[in-house]
């Protein structure tokens, strides 16, 4: 297992849950880290799908105490670049390309690549891969998908992502090969709309609760 895979299971295995945050304002980013934090949750991807992700990635990397910034729907290599460079400590991509892969292997920050089918699965292994994230998880087929993928492709652990809630995430947990979910339920656009951080600590310390 190569040093960043070592590096992105550390961070992967903090939390059952690791959420996936689109942020429209980035003044919003260090509370509401600050409150996922607070309910142990401390690796956070903010998704680069509106204007502010790079600078809330930045906020909460040089601000929140405890926090592991992360990038999600990284598309390119200027995207991978620019994550990193605000402080980005592991990056997400929803699928995989050649040129995702090639500006991964030049950088220290650890790439989950995303992976739908047993073929993309097999792709990214023979890149080096052992840790993608799955996406769209209940789109795609969900557990019992995942689950028949577990004996093919041993060795192979999961992040899925996409569809996943509260009701269905110990479905995907409880499988040998997923290391952890990723879900956006713990930050409800609502509660962030409204400042309510002790009410994402209260969604954030349930999901951290699913470890158990």
């Amino acid at each position: 297992m190569s040093a960043k895979t070592d590096k992105l299971l550390s961070i992967l295995k903090l939390q059952p849950v690791v959420p996936v945050l689109v942020i429209d304002d980035a003044a919003t980013a260090v509370p509401l880290a600050r409150a996922l934090v607070a309910g142990g949750l401390k690796a956070i991807e903010i998704t680069l799908r509106t204007p502010a992700a790079l600078e809330a990635i930045r906020a909460v990397a040089n601000e929140v105490e405890g926090a592991v910034a992360g990038a999600g729907t990284i598309l390119n290599a200027a995207q991978f670049e620019a994550a990193v460079e605000a402080g980005s400590e592991f990056i997400v991509s929803p699928g995989t390309t050649q040129e995702l892969i090639d500006v991964a292997n030049d950088h220290a920050v650890p790439l989950l690549p995303g992976a739908a089918t047993a073929s993309e699965v097999m792709g990214l292994r023979e890149e080096g891969y052992g840790v993608m994230k799955f996406f769209p998880a209940e789109q795609a087929g969900g557990a019992a998908y995942l689950k028949s993928l577990s004996s093919p492709l041993a060795g192979t652990l999961f992040c899925p992502t996409g569809g996943i809630s509260l009701a269905n995430a110990r479905d995907y947990l409880s499988l040998p090969n997923v290391v952890c979910v990723g879900g956006s339920w713990v930050a409800p656009k609502e509660l962030v709309a409204k400042g309510d951080w002790a009410g994402i600590t209260k969604l954030a310390a349930q999901a951290f609760a699913l470890k158990d």
